[in-house]
């Protein structure tokens, strides 16, 4: 029988084992984005749980343990003649290591979760409950807790296997020194968990994470991956003539109560080329929805005018998510209503943060600046042939309002922000990409300046905020 090489061997099995970030591709792509709605919601939540990463690592710490006891008992590798120094602890040596290491690493992981959850009330009380759902998701969170609890779990393994006995004498050397080697990457994650803690609550940290976040969504603007869009305008002009009025359109409603995450825009799509039918969607996105409140519209569709009611399923919400809470994957107003949040909270009289106010009115000004660079896409959608959705989706004016309006108004007789305000506009409107889009930088530049002449006290402050309008005023003409 061939012996095993453990320096030949185990690098040609090494080799053989994908990478992390090659795993987490396929995962991606398998399990998230081929998957039904709604388990791809069920993943979704099990991504921002704070049980699911740690219960992997704990898991893996079971086969990591499996595998190195087996592999000091079924090989003729003998560490601890070759090593004694590492290797050669003895039964109680490695019993009352890893006893140490276990409740060690179970004391830290409730360190972990306790801090945890003191910055998840920190960051609620101080900043926005919208924000939580961040912190909830964060992997390295989820990692750090995972490796102190999966810590313990493989060090508990490990000491049941281990035997002193005159008649059965078996240490896992090798086991044991992986425990140990463990335990001093516990204190390098430690030290790291606590820096990562408080560079969290850093308020540039948390408006950048939702800028960056907010613009992944806005590179790919619902509805831009649904179908094909119609641009000729006499197409057009003829979908929506078909479309215009009430006959004909047959109701779907809505199961449950949330709001609405997510559209399976590809399977929707299917469905309705299947169908011959066209299905109007009758709630934006991040809307909430009541139990019984109609989400579809389904007629039959122009290449089938005949007026006889489509076949649907009854399984038509299957291709919809609807959650507790609103998420930002196609909904970009949910983005922007985060840093709104912030701004607000940071004008409040308990908290009259003005720095944190700015700094969410810049980030604001950043997301409005990509998407007055943005094409927004068609509501009309077509399967390459013929109509199939019509969606119901905002459009930059609403975007712009949605940024400015409650800033503007919370931030009575505040002129630093009001200045502040004004830049961001002035930043957007140098970015648009068609001149449609100034009048309602301009309408809110000037509700700024009316804001500014009713709530601030001085003429002071007035002349700062008036001298700032009318210099960007003379920009934009």
């Amino acid at each position: 029988m061939k012996s095993f090489n453990p320096s030949s061997d185990f690098f040609l099995c090494y080799k053989s084992i994908p990478t992390i970030r090659e795993l987490t591709g396929l995962i991606s792509r398998l399990s998230f984005f081929q998957m039904p709605t709604r388990f791809r919601q069920y993943w979704q939540q099990l991504q921002e749980s704070l049980w699911f990463v740690p219960g992997l690592m704990v898991l893996g710490s079971f086969v990591l343990a499996y595998g190195l006891i087996e592999f000091d008992a079924h090989t003729s590798w003998h560490g601890e003649k070759r090593f004694p120094l590492l290797f050669a602890s003895g039964a109680d040596g490695a019993r009352g290591m890893l006893s140490a290491i276990s409740g060690s690493m179970l004391t830290v992981a409730a360190l972990a979760f306790s801090l945890t959850l003191s910055t998840i009330s920190q960051v609620s009380s101080q900043y926005s409950p919208r924000v939580l759902r961040n912190f909830m998701r964060d992997r390295v969170n989820q990692v750090v807790m995972g490796y102190f609890v999966g810590v313990f779990a493989y060090c508990l393994i490990v000491l049941g296997t281990i035997r002193g006995t005159d008649e059965v004498k078996f240490v896992p050397s090798t086991a044991v020194l992986a425990g140990l080697l463990l335990a001093l990457g516990g204190v390098a994650a430690l030290i790291f968990f606590i820096h990562h803690i408080a560079e969290s609550l850093q308020t540039g940290t948390i408006v950048q994470h939702i800028f960056h976040e907010t613009g992944k969504a806005t590179a790919e603007l619902f509805p831009d991956q649904f179908g094909e869009p119609i641009d000729d305008p006499k197409k057009a002009k003829a979908a929506l003539e078909y479309t215009d009025g009430q006959t004909g359109w047959h109701p779907v409603n809505t199961s449950q109560a949330g709001y609405l995450q997510l559209i399976n825009t590809n399977g929707l799509l299917n469905w309705a080329t299947k169908n011959r039918v066209v299905l109007r969607v009758e709630k934006e996105m991040g809307a909430f929805v009541g139990e019984g409140t109609v989400l579809f519209s389904v007629r039959s569709g122009m290449e089938r005018p005949d007026p006889e009611e489509a076949d649907w399923p009854a399984d038509l919400m299957d291709y919809v998510s609807i959650g507790r809470h609103r998420n930002v994957e196609q909904d970009v107003a949910f983005g922007i209503q985060q840093l709104v949040d912030i701004a607000l909270k940071a004008l409040s009289p308990g908290i009259n943060d003005t720095t944190t106010a700015i700094m969410a009115v810049d980030y604001l000004g950043a997301v409005s600046e990509q998407l007055a660079q943005r094409e927004f896409p068609a509501r009309l959608r077509s399967d390459g042939k013929h109509l199939r959705v019509l969606v119901r989706s905002m459009d930059f004016d609403d975007y712009i309002r949605l940024a400015f309006d409650l800033p503007r108004i919370n931030a009575k007789g505040n002129h630093a922000v009001l200045r502040r305000l004004l830049r961001a506009l002035a930043l957007v409107n140098e970015a648009v990409c068609s001149d449609d889009r100034k009048p309602i930088l301009k309408q809110q530049a000037e509700l700024l300046m009316d804001y500014a002449d009713q709530t601030l006290n001085t003429n002071y402050e007035k002349y700062q905020v008036r001298d700032l309008y009318k210099k960007l005023m003379e920009t934009w003409s």
